[in-house]
């Protein structure tokens, strides 16, 4: 008898409570993971409006750097921004450490350039930003003389009003030439060139020779190729695309016929004439040089030269036109090219013609209300400005650092910002910053007034204003104008070299991911 035995195994339990603690041991990280990123996220999402609200804020206002001493140290910065950059590595990639790195590179910035405020009387103003975000400040709200740092105003508008691409053309007339004669007077009609120049005038011999410049020569080319030996008449100059205001009586001693005009919308050579001597009248004074030209030419001219207004029956035998505008503001910021500025007054106001008191002329009242209006629409601060001139010489002009410097927060990229003297190389600063640490770094517009008698009002100006920037990146914007009764040159320098020396270390943190997770 077979005995077989069936061997029928139980079923295997298991215990519950291994499978319970797996499920924790999964869960449980998640969740713990998932309300750091919460919380991570939101606080970098107040990091992120601290940093917006500090770029956005304006000197002296609240909100700016100075509300960071009692919020948040740059220990406190270089946290957040690591918490920030935390949060990234983790969960997404929209946190990077750059805002952070700006942040702290421009308290570290405020912190070098704020001693050089105690070398700073209180009749002077500096504001100073790093890529944009408002950094420091000594009386950045104070209306002070500016002298020619106005220009970038002027270069600012113009360029906006017009178009970098604007040009100017100049003309002649004459009547119907029969066998080679003309019966009358010709006309040299201005279209506000303000850099018309005789081919053979010698712009060498200028301190700050100008560029960019017409040639006068074409027009009297014209003349021979329209087969033209012999004007029975006179060479009229017309300027009557402007007014009649030569020079500005608001001008210091000495300035006018000077250091400034006279100009209209015809302007040769500066108003000089042959010998390098100097035309009451801009309008007469260019008809002199054509008729010179034409001389050389062997067109006989029988009745000299003279100002007025082309005759309605005459036909225009040729013309040349200007550089853009982008050139001509190029041009006067690098020589701090005072008739070029006055001109671009007139040619605004001539262009916006609801400011206009005449439909058509340009005046200089017209470009002035441009201006304002335009600085007023970008948000420019324009409390204690006033805006008599272009160039800047008006003894009662008045500008604040901080209006000044928001209008060069607007200029990268523009021909304000190329057209900047560099510093130790071109136009006004070519023998400035020699040897410093911001040669060729530092482009700015320089600006003087010495406004005699000494210790009586208004004050002596130096000005310097514009861009320092870093190889290693990031871009300085910056506006000194100071204002004495006097100001010697050891005195200015020795100031603008501290600011300078202070401006070559930005930015200190250079490796954004020194602020990231260690």
């Amino acid at each position: 008898m077979n005995m077989r035995v069936d061997v029928v195994a139980a079923p295997v339990r298991y215990r519950r409570m291994p499978l319970v603690l797996l499920l924790l041991i999964a869960i449980v990280p998640t969740v713990i993971l998932a309300a750091a990123y919460l919380r991570l996220d939101r606080e970098a999402d107040r990091y992120d409006a601290r940093v917006e609200a500090l770029a956005t804020s304006s000197l002296g206002e609240p909100g700016d750097l100075d509300d960071l001493d009692d919020a948040l140290s740059a220990a406190e910065v270089a946290a957040a921004a690591r918490r920030a950059a935390l949060s990234t590595s983790l969960f997404q990639y929209r946190r990077i450490p750059g805002p952070s790195a700006d942040l702290a590179n421009a308290i570290e910035l405020r912190s070098e350039v704020r001693p050089v405020f105690g070398f700073l009387n209180e009749e002077s103003c500096v504001a100073v930003s790093a890529n944009g975000l408002d950094v420091a400040g000594h009386n950045p709200d104070r209306a002070v003389v500016p002298a020619s740092v106005q220009k970038v105003l002027v270069a600012a508008v113009a360029l906006e009003v017009l178009g970098p691409d604007y040009t100017f053309t100049t003309s002649v007339r004459t009547p119907l030439p029969v066998d080679g004669v003309v019966e009358g007077d010709v006309y040299l009609v201005g279209g506000g060139d303000p850099l018309l120049t005789s081919d053979d005038y010698p712009i060498d011999e200028d301190r700050y020779p100008a560029f960019s410049t017409t040639s006068l020569d074409v027009l009297a080319d014209a003349f021979v190729a329209n087969g033209i030996t012999r004007i029975r008449g006179t060479v009229i100059g017309d300027g009557t695309r402007y007014d009649d205001e030569f020079v500005v009586e608001g001008w210091g001693p000495g300035v006018a016929f000077d250091s400034a005009g006279p100009y209209d919308a015809l302007l040769v050579n500066d108003a000089r004439v042959l010998g390098r001597g100097q035309a009451d009248d801009p309008n007469r004074g260019a008809a002199r040089e054509l008729a010179r030209l034409l001389g050389n030419r062997d067109v006989r001219v029988d009745d000299g030269w003279g100002s007025g207004q082309a005759a309605t029956n005459t036909q225009v035998i040729g013309t040349v036109e200007s550089a853009p505008l982008s050139e001509i503001v190029r041009e006067m910021l690098t020589t701090s090219d005072n008739n070029t500025a006055e001109m671009l007054v007139k040619e605004i106001g001539r262009a916006d013609a609801g400011a206009s008191e005449t439909a058509g002329i340009g005046t200089r009242a017209a470009g002035l209300t441009v201006i304002d209006r335009t600085l007023r629409t970008w948000g420019v601060p324009m409390a204690g400005v006033r805006v008599l001139d272009g160039s800047g010489l008006h003894l009662e002009n008045r500008l604040t650092c901080a209006a000044l410097l928001h209008v060069l927060q607007r200029a990268p990229g523009t021909a304000v910002a190329s057209g900047l003297p560099l510093a130790g190389e071109t136009g006004t600063l070519s023998d400035e910053f020699i040897g410093s640490p911001v040669a060729g770094r530092l482009f700015a517009k320089t600006g003087t007034l010495n406004n005699p008698p000494v210790g009586e009002p208004p004050p002596a100006a130096k000005s310097l204003a514009g861009f320092v920037t870093s190889p290693a990146g990031g871009t300085i914007e910056f506006a000194i104008i100071l204002n004495a009764a006097e100001l010697p040159e050891p005195t200015y320098r020795q100031i603008w070299a501290e600011f300078a020396t202070r401006f070559s270390t930005f930015p200190a943190i250079t490796d954004v991911t020194t602020l990231g997770p260690q």
